[in-house]
């Protein structure tokens, strides 16, 4: 956290700005872009695993165990917002999905929802007064969009549609997507409707399984994982995967506004495949050592 937050504070005022929206770093020497947003979602649910583990003693503490908690998750969503609304909004759910299962008081996370709505109202009527809406025009286009079904300012929707609707029930083959010539981003942020063109509703449907068939795996080792810190992390982790893998699907489908998220594990990308090949490697570490534990009959001191 301490390393993510001054990296984010960076991008915010001197990223490379594309789309007008500022969420790479270049790294020098190798002149290679990375989005520092993918090590603070890492670094921010790590950190609240690890606090809410430590407070079980005194977790329904306002002072001793929500203020810590609190005041980061907020730094780091306020960092990431103006240039990416829809991973601070993945990422301060997840922590607040973190906080009812550690056992936080749920008046204080109503009163940390309302916090967040509250700052999200201030950032957006700063920005409008300010006269420069930058990225919050994009999003209001795009929820305009969505709302009354344009279709000239839905480009992306609609060819999206048009592969979902041309793929039927066993798709097009491997490999002869018509509508990726057409469609903005096919390999990443709309890789799932190039998935159902090519695969068919079948590959569609059988992706959509794969992530849930993730999600079962990912409460499974948190539930019986003995330690409460790793619990929380297999958990935390594992949400934020899935509910990434489904905003990516709604948006390909036109159940949600665009956004910019990449289906995990499948997309195209950089800083995301890395991170989440590390998630995913910190989940089966928490796996291995529930094995471990089993197997040998090592006795845990359990939170209760």
């Amino acid at each position: 956290v301490w390393i993510a937050v001054p990296l984010l504070g960076l991008t915010l005022f001197s990223g490379t700005n594309i789309n007008e929206a500022r969420r790479w770093l270049v790294i020098p020497v190798i002149n290679q872009t990375f989005q520092t947003s993918d090590l603070a979602k890492l670094a921010i649910i790590m950190y609240v695993a690890r606090l809410l583990s430590k407070k079980q003693e005194s977790i329904k503490s306002f002072n001793e165990s929500f203020v810590p908690v609190m005041v980061p998750v907020l730094i780091v969503c306020g960092l990431i917002l103006p240039a990416n609304f829809s991973t601070a909004s993945i990422l301060f759910v997840v922590c607040i999905m973190l906080m009812f299962i550690g056992r936080v008081n749920l008046k204080y996370i109503f009163a940390f929802f309302g916090v967040g709505i509250i700052a999200l109202s201030v950032f957006i009527a700063i920005k409008y007064n300010s006269g420069s809406t930058g990225r919050l025009g994009t999003w209001q286009n795009r929820i305009e969009h969505f709302m009354d079904g344009d279709a000239d300012g839905n480009y992306q929707v609609r060819q999206s549609k048009i592969a979902i609707a041309t793929g039927e029930i066993i798709g097009k083959g491997p490999g002869r997507s018509v509508q990726r010539n057409f469609l903005p981003h096919p390999y990443s942020d709309f890789i799932y409707a190039i998935i159902i063109e090519e695969y068919g509703l079948i590959g569609g449907f059988g992706i959509l399984m794969l992530y849930l068939v993730l999600l079962y795996r990912g409460v499974k080792i948190a539930s019986d994982c003995p330690r409460t810190f790793g619990s929380l992390l297999a958990i935390g982790l594992c949400l934020s995967l899935v509910f990434q893998a489904m905003i990516n699907m709604a948006v390909a489908v036109n159940l949600f506004p665009v956004t910019g998220q990449p289906l995990p594990m499948i997309s195209m990308g950089g800083t995301s495949i890395w991170f989440t090949c590390i998630t995913i490697g910190i989940i089966l570490s928490v796996s291995r050592e529930n094995e471990q534990i089993a197997r040998k009959n090592i006795p845990v001191e359990i939170h209760h």
